[in-house]
């Protein structure tokens, strides 16, 4: 499920022999039956997919394309779509299986259109991307010509959503999906061209410490391309929400743009830029055939779609872009 001995090597061509010896263990703990009782259903579930690949992908395309639906038979497309059904929720997308579209819950397309022009060309870069999801970011990465992307994220269904759409590619990019959490990555790694936290500032209890360690990731002179919640105000305002936001538990700090960039040269960055800032909207983030819970339209208020249903400003999304 995971080439341990394929990512060690990777690791230490790209500069990380630290890592790679660490890594057999970190994988294993994070694999531990224990994490999840739903893994082994899951490993269960990719073991019976069909033994089909497909040479003619596309990683630049909106709908990341593995295949066409003229290159396998009836039966063949029943039991994919049914497999990648029961792998449900599908987030970050969307995906284009052998003709089976996956509508995932959030248009992660429209994200990578917003940042795709402001960041440096990833054509021969080493990538590291926090918090990657089921991978959908990663792959349009490797679209783009990256040599070599390491994915992490602690969530083994992610991990088995990635590990079903890599199945199905005759010859799969240099892209990894490691099963760990920012604390796995050692120290002082200096060693990525990019590093990618999508997501993930808001959710941290020490924020400046999460921008500490992206940057630790970074050889000199390294981009980072963070995209988080902000709100409106000048460089003092930050929203600490009282429980909950937007029904999430455990999100934190909330800056404004102003303060967001403060936080950012104070950590030692440089050329700290704000791209784009764009509300989200729930055409691109909402319930669909593959993601049937609850999303952004339950999160906001009922009465005042500016308002989360606590109260709070409703979600607004900025990139920044950031020289180590």
């Amino acid at each position: 499920m995971i080439c341990v001995e394929v990512i060690q090597q990777q690791l230490v061509a790209a500069g990380m022999p630290g890592w790679a010896a660490m890594l057999p263990q970190q994988i294993e703990q994070a694999l531990a039956a224990e994490r999840h009782g739903d893994l082994g259903r899951w490993q269960h579930l990719l073991q019976q997919l069909p033994d089909v690949k497909a040479a003619d992908i596309d990683l630049k395309a909106d709908a990341l394309r593995i295949g066409r639906a003229a290159d396998i038979d009836e039966k063949t497309c029943s039991d994919i779509y049914q497999t990648l059904r029961t792998l449900q929720p599908w987030r970050k997308g969307p995906y284009e299986v052998f003709g089976i579209s996956i509508d995932t819950e959030w248009r992660s397309d429209w994200k990578w259109q917003r940042l795709r022009s402001h960041i440096q060309p990833l054509s021969g870069r080493k990538v590291l991307d926090v918090g990657c999801g089921n991978g959908y970011h990663a792959w349009r990465m490797a679209g783009e010509g990256a040599e070599l992307v390491i994915g992490i994220d602690p969530s083994l269904l992610f991990m088995s959503q990635f590990n079903a759409i890599r199945h199905f590619m005759a010859d799969p990019p240099a892209v990894y999906f490691l099963p760990l959490g920012m604390e796995a990555v050692p120290g002082d790694l200096a060693a990525f061209d990019t590093v990618f936290s999508m997501g993930i500032l808001y959710h941290r209890r020490a924020p400046m410490d999460h921008l500490l360690e992206l940057r630790r990731c970074l050889r000199p002179g390294g981009e980072l391309v963070l995209e988080t919640l902000v709100i409106e105000g000048d460089e003092n305002a930050v929203l600490v929400p009282q429980g909950r936001y937007a029904k999430m538990r455990n999100v934190w700090f909330i800056p404004s743009v102003k303060a967001l960039k403060n936080w950012l040269q104070r950590c030692g960055y440089q050329d700290v830029q704000v791209v784009d800032v764009t509300p989200t909207s729930t055409r691109e983030q909402r319930r669909t055939d593959w993601m049937a819970f609850e999303s952004l339209q339950d999160f906001l208020h009922p009465s005042d779609a500016n308002k989360t249903i606590e109260g709070y400003p409703a979600p607004l999304r900025a990139i920044a872009i950031a020289r180590a």
